[in-house]
């Protein structure tokens, strides 16, 4: 069987897929797909090639679409209900036009929309805005809400950051069922060890000299890394990474304390971190210029910034990047890894393009462009 790549990337008007075989040198684009929802996050089953694709809003409600045949077509798990439920259900011409049926959702107004999705031993999650977590265990046709983290005792001091209470990573250990961790903006990053019934905040700086700097209001204080986490991943090692919103954290312990290894880099500020799934000491980020600033790259010159060393020290990556007038975003979602032997590196910018390295980030390529504003990137890779 021919190996295939297809990169899941998430956009303000839809899914799209870009694929691609192994010798990833030619891709093709297909979509939009969902129906022209906002698609925050997808993910990718390798084992059944089965695709999933989160988003919503205030106008669709939050939902979670599934495809079993690669794309072509696509069924819809509704968790809440929207704004155009309220005008069809007020308009029977809207609601013929739109095709719609007077089916409550299992979550009624509370949810409004899908930010993350992760599979992990046989249970699918979706984190959703505001501050929910949900599970699935038949493949994303039902879901039932986490009530560990629902119930969680620090529940009411949780703060929205600018996009809401937003629940946007989810991570796990896959040879341990009962690990599980939560990134969140604005309050922090989660951790489980009992399969999801209980959950503790895993917020403390480390006593490493230097670790706390304070260059934004949100930045760390009463011993904490500052709760807008804007991604977090976890290495084969078990070292987790977050790009917070105020510079880059390692943590070695599961959570328990995180060490800043922001120096190095030309801002603290930046969205997405990805890891090298075949060595866990290579890191990947995109700095921002600041977050008053413009949130683009830092003289309008693009970079992605590798470490090869854990976060030790850092290089920029720049061959084959915009190095003039370049004003993009890179958002929290929107950077993944494939699992080839010499895994590749993928980013979509807010600009509609998809760039791709192919040698741990020294020269890139744009293998789509003009898509809508990319919200978030997978990659699913196929054997």
């Amino acid at each position: 069987m021919t190996q295939s790549i297809s990169v899941l990337v998430g956009t303000t008007k839809g899914a799209f897929l870009v694929s691609g075989d192994t010798s990833r040198a030619d891709w093709q684009v297909s979509g939009p797909h969902c129906g022209g929802w906002p698609i925050n996050h997808m993910l990718g089953d390798p084992d059944t090639g089965t695709i999933w694709a989160g988003g919503g809003g205030d106008w669709h409600g939050a939902g979670v679409w599934r495809s079993e045949d690669g794309g072509a077509t696509w069924e819809l798990a509704k968790l809440s209900s929207g704004q155009m439920d309220e005008w069809a259900a007020n308009d029977a011409d809207f609601a013929a036009m739109i095709g719609w049926t007077d089916t409550p959702p299992p979550f009624g107004k509370d949810l409004h929309s899908v930010w993350s999705l992760h599979q992990a031993h046989g249970v699918l999650y979706a984190g959703v805005k505001p501050g929910t977590l949900l599970e699935s265990r038949d493949g994303g046709r039902t879901w039932a809400r986490n009530e560990g983290f629902a119930n969680h005792e620090s529940r009411d001091s949780w703060g929205p950051g600018a996009a809401g209470l937003t629940l946007h990573t989810i991570v796990s250990d896959p040879s341990d069922p009962s690990k599980l961790w939560l990134a969140m903006s604005a309050a922090g990053v989660f951790a489980s060890e009992d399969g999801g019934q209980s959950w503790d905040r895993r917020n403390r700086l480390s006593n490493a000299e230097g670790c706390a700097h304070h260059d934004h209001p949100a930045a760390p204080r009463d011993g904490q890394t500052g709760l807008c986490v804007h991604n977090m991943a976890r290495a084969s090692d078990g070292t987790l990474y977050q790009q917070n919103h105020h510079g880059v954290f390692r943590s070695r312990d599961g959570g328990r304390s995180w060490d800043d290894i922001t120096e190095g880099l030309p801002s603290t500020f930046g969205f997405p971190i990805a890891v090298n799934p075949h060595d866990p000491a290579m890191i990947w980020t995109v700095p921002l210029n600041g977050d008053m600033q413009g949130r683009f790259p830092p003289d309008a010159a693009a970079a992605v910034w590798r470490s090869s060393d854990a976060g030790e020290s850092w290089q920029a990556m720049r061959a084959g990047l915009p190095q003039t007038a370049c004003f993009f975003t890179v958002l929290r979602q929107s950077m993944s890894t494939d699992s080839c032997d010499s895994a590749g590196v993928y980013f979509g910018t807010n600009t509609g393009s998809v760039f791709a390295s192919f040698d741990a980030g020294g020269t890139w390529s744009e293998i789509a462009r003009h898509l809508p504003t990319v919200l978030g990137l997978e990659v699913l890779h196929r054997a």
